[in-house]
């Protein structure tokens, strides 16, 4: 079931802080298990 598009997407904290940490960085894409949240 997916998320009502009235909440928008959600975004789990801790994989933020990932992209923000990694975004000068040239390494391989971010992996995550995190099912709940949506990549923007």
């Amino acid at each position: 079931m997916s998320r009502s598009s009235k909440k928008g997407p959600f975004v789990d904290p801790i994989l933020v802080k990932k992209i923000e940490k990694g975004m000068g960085l040239k390494e391989s894409p971010i992996k995550t298990w995190s099912r709940r949240c949506r990549l923007p």
